[in-house]
């Protein structure tokens, strides 16, 4: 503790020739909406959540976190649970917690307003990396649930918040029994463990976190040139929150799926021949698994995803 800097033994986490891999992220709008509601335990989990998740989507194992957290005026029971959130997404996803930084900037931010930012660093193994060079026509497409809304589309949804006239402590009209700030701060999954143990296998061509972009733009991200990935929208259901923010906010199908999740926190390209096997990882493992489309050669001028109803 008081250190300048954070050690930490590659040798011993056991690789032998390893690759770093470092991916940095925020909390996004959802921070005003955990300012606003009062409710700060869990967006620490969104913020490890954020990193790691993108970490594995390259095959890597996260190891090690740090933190930033800055605000005006420190609220110290504000951010011993916006930490606690942090250490209990470093324990989601195996990583060590080896530092961080609290940043009071008197004049930066309005009264009881913070930012969040985190830094992950994984490693694997040299030439284990996901590069969806592996993908070929033919693979299935397995969607890994989300647990709403993740960190994405919160403009947005405070918007229709806000023109539906709620506050964050009535009821939520998708799910009467929760509070609508608790509903919809529902931390982001981290699908750290259950991907690794169907990398561990061989069983994974290709992972998209599905964040900012939605489907549309990420799963495309992962696909090599002349392949293009064909969604079911049937294949699986989406949850309430979504409905509800389609029907109040007058949102157009394809713009959902452009800015949500909309009920698919993980893309794992796969073979067929593989399929069921990996779906059984991944349930063992805890995910809720749904086939929700396939790779198949991409026609000249044709768009890299294509959804249908």
């Amino acid at each position: 503790m008081g250190g300048f800097g954070g050690l930490f033994d590659l040798k011993a986490a056991g690789y032998s020739d390893p690759i770093l891999v470092a991916a940095t992220d925020g909390v996004g709008t959802k921070l005003k909406l955990a300012i606003e509601s009062g409710i700060h335990n869990t967006v620490g989990i969104d913020l490890v959540a954020m990193c790691v998740n993108d970490l594995v989507v390259q095959g890597a194992e996260p190891l090690l976190f740090l933190d930033y957290y800055a605000t005006g005026q420190l609220d110290v029971d504000a951010a011993a649970d916006v930490v606690a959130g942090i250490a209990e997404g470093c324990r989601q996803s195996g990583s060590a917690l080896i530092g961080g930084e609290t940043a009071e900037m008197p004049g930066m931010y309005g009264k009881g307003d913070y930012d969040l930012a985190g830094f992950s660093v994984g490693a694997l193994e040299r030439g284990g990396e996901l590069t969806g060079n592996a993908i070929s026509d033919g693979d299935l497409i397995l969607g890994l649930a989300s647990n709403g809304l993740h960190s994405n589309g919160y403009s947005l949804v405070r918007k229709v918040v806000e023109t539906q006239g709620l506050g964050y402590s009535a009821p939520a009209p998708f799910d009467p029994d929760i509070p609508l700030g608790e509903a919809l701060l529902a931390p982001t999954r981290i699908y750290v463990r259950s991907c690794l143990a169907a990398i561990k296998e061989g069983l994974v061509h290709g992972l998209a976190h599905i964040t900012g972009g939605g489907l549309l733009e990420n799963i495309p991200r992962v696909l090599p040139d002349g392949l293009a990935a064909r969604i079911d929208r049937s294949a699986w259901p989406q949850p309430p929150v979504f409905d509800w923010l389609q029907a109040a906010g007058g949102i157009e199908p394809s713009e959902m799926l452009r800015t949500f999740n909309c009920g698919i926190g993980m893309a794992v390209i796969v073979p067929a021949d593989g399929a069921e096997k990996a779906s059984t990882i991944l349930q063992d493992a805890g995910e809720t698994v749904y086939r929700i489309g396939e790779i198949g050669l991409r026609e000249p001028e044709a768009p890299a995803i294509t959804v249908q109803p």
